[in-house]
């Protein structure tokens, strides 16, 4: 169950945090608070234990009150997980206690990184070596969390001189990196999601998370991604609890279809943590893309249930506040990095590919 507080407080700030009438800076504060970002990280390391899964659930059970929060969520959890898969232990014992508590926020900056894994694009930030580290340029287009009272955002990093792309940490505070105005979002406006900039920005061999990013990026994707599937399951969850509400008549021609879908979407939950559980994703993306593809149409399906359980108070601003944002956020799911095009084009590559 959700912290009762935070339950409160998301459900009173749902509206305000979509439209950005919110200050963003809160979201981590109040993440924090309710420990819910120690999920799924070992207690030795500040966390309160427990799997990936249940860091999965925690954000499912944000999404359902706030997409918008749980976004910020995912961003701030998917950095820990970076932190907890890299081979650089003063890193992690530097930053991870500030993450934890909400001092500090981390970035995931990773988006371009996974489809450049993915052949879809070119790396963004480009690396020149230097004696203590790396002179940096480049431009990350859309990066969540960058809260302003301090960010770290990891980037995967081309090296001018070739050889492998390699995973950067990097403070805010470094000379030459450059936050934009937020970008200014249909929804999920308080989520700190802006440009960054990087002009002649200088990085010591001390913010290194690995030297590697076709080992690192593999390592952390099903994490990245299973994470992110948590956003699209609490969407989801919601929705089909709105459509119970509606149906008093137990007769009614959309039970079946609620029950129907309400098991699908289970069923795919529970593939996903199996896939989690047993590592089997590192070497099957494949399954985890079909998992992923899968939660964004059991959304779109929620939601049009949801659609047809309101009727007409679903287009009445004192009734329907709450499916309006619903549906705001439904839109979201297909277009996060990786979005359901690249996801299919991905599948179709590697379909090709085997056939060869």
């Amino acid at each position: 169950m959700l912290d009762h507080a935070l339950s409160q407080w998301l459900d009173a700030q749902a509206q305000a945090l979509d439209l950005g009438q919110c200050d963003p800076q809160e979201v981590i504060a109040r993440l924090a608070t309710a420990r819910v970002l120690r999920i799924g990280v070992p207690q030795n390391q500040g966390g309160s234990g427990g799997t990936a899964v249940d860091a999965v659930e925690g954000i499912a059970r944000v999404a359902r009150h706030s997409l918008a929060a749980a976004f910020v969520f995912w961003g701030q959890r998917a950095f820990i997980e970076y932190l907890l898969h890299s081979p650089n232990t003063a890193l992690r014992e530097q930053l991870l206690p500030s993450l934890l508590s909400g001092e500090l926020a981390g970035a995931t900056g990773l988006s371009n990184a996974m489809k450049f894994l993915s052949g879809i694009e070119s790396l963004q930030v480009r690396a020149r070596e230097q004696d203590d580290g790396w002179r940096l340029e480049g431009r990350l287009h859309w990066v969540t969390n960058l809260r302003k009272s301090g960010f770290v955002v990891a980037a995967a990093i081309e090296r001018e001189e070739g050889g492998a792309p390699f995973v950067l940490a990097i403070p805010d505070a470094v000379a030459g990196l450059q936050r934009s105005d937020d970008l200014q979002l249909m929804g999920l406006q308080s989520s700190n999601t802006a440009a960054l900039d990087f002009k002649q920005v200088e990085v010591s061999r001390d913010w290194l998370l690995h030297d590697d990013a076709r080992v690192f990026l593999p390592a952390v994707r099903p994490a990245f991604l299973g994470l992110q599937c948590g956003m699209a399951i609490g969407l989801a969850r919601q929705a089909l609890s709105e459509v119970d509400g509606h149906l008093q008549d137990h007769r009614s021609i959309l039970r079946e279809p609620l029950l129907e879908q309400r098991q699908a979407l289970e069923q795919t939950v529970d593939e996903l943590k199996s896939g989690l559980l047993d590592g089997r994703f590192l070497a099957q993306p494949r399954a985890l893309f079909q998992i992923r593809i899968g939660l964004a149409e059991a959304v779109a399906q929620a939601l049009q249930l949801e659609l047809q359980a309101s009727g007409g108070k679903a287009y009445l601003s004192e009734y329907g506040s709450g499916f309006a944002r619903r549906w705001r956020e439904s839109a979201f799911v297909p277009i996060v990095t990786p979005s359901l095009v690249q996801l299919r084009a991905e599948l179709q590559r590697q379909s090709r590919t085997a056939a060869v």
